[in-house]
């Protein structure tokens, strides 16, 4: 089973090693078939350099194109390196990389999309309005889909090469909630998992 946990950064030099090392870490001890890529959305300081420096494969984008178009590049690049699984985790440490291996165990368990709630675990710190913000919006996919969804904006989550293939993301900004949505549409079994977040 081969694994790609994928990264979007711009301008994230002062994290993305801590993320990466601890990334291999985790993977390491978990004997994982892994590649580490990091999507470079046309950062301007070092963020690209220090990847390849810290052991990952690096995609850059010519300028900014935003997460939507960042996770687009993610999943055709995983897809390429015939990923069975895809975890996408973000560059800034507030997701914790020892919990990927609760996520590719629900991919293991027979589940197609497992979302890492930050509403269901633990938030060490998030503004009240996003919080709120996070809660509504979560309840207005809970609606669309007739699945409860406690945190449709989570940007830690694993994917099986069959969601990849069949959901093609389409929007320019909402690109967390489309896949949710379609993966229902599409009869895929989403899980959520308990996670912290910084």
């Amino acid at each position: 089973m081969k694994i790609v946990v994928t990264i979007p950064a711009y301008n994230e030099e002062g994290t993305i090693a801590a993320v990466i090392n601890k990334i291999h870490e985790v993977m390491g001890q978990n004997k994982y078939n892994y590649k580490i890529l990091v999507v470079d959305d046309g950062s301007r300081d070092k963020t690209a350099e220090i990847a390849k420096k810290e052991g990952a494969v690096v995609y850059s984008h010519p300028k900014n194109y935003g997460l939507a178009e960042a996770f687009k590049t993610e999943v055709e690049k995983s897809l390429d390196f015939g990923a069975d699984i895809i975890v996408h985790i973000d560059a800034d440490t507030q997701y914790k990389a020892e919990e990927i291996p609760k996520l590719i165990a629900e991919i293991e368990n027979g589940y197609d999309l497992a979302l890492g709630s930050r509403f269901k675990g633990t938030i060490e710190s998030m503004p009240f309005m996003k919080r709120m913000g996070n809660v509504a919006f979560s309840k207005v996919i809970s609606n669309i889909t007739g699945i409860e969804i406690s945190d449709a904006q989570t940007g830690f989550r694993a994917f099986t090469r069959r969601v990849a293939e069949s959901i093609k993301i389409t929007s320019g900004h909402t690109y967390t909630q489309e896949q949710i949505i379609r993966a229902v549409r599409e009869k895929f079994r989403i899980k959520e998992v308990p996670v912290y977040f910084a």
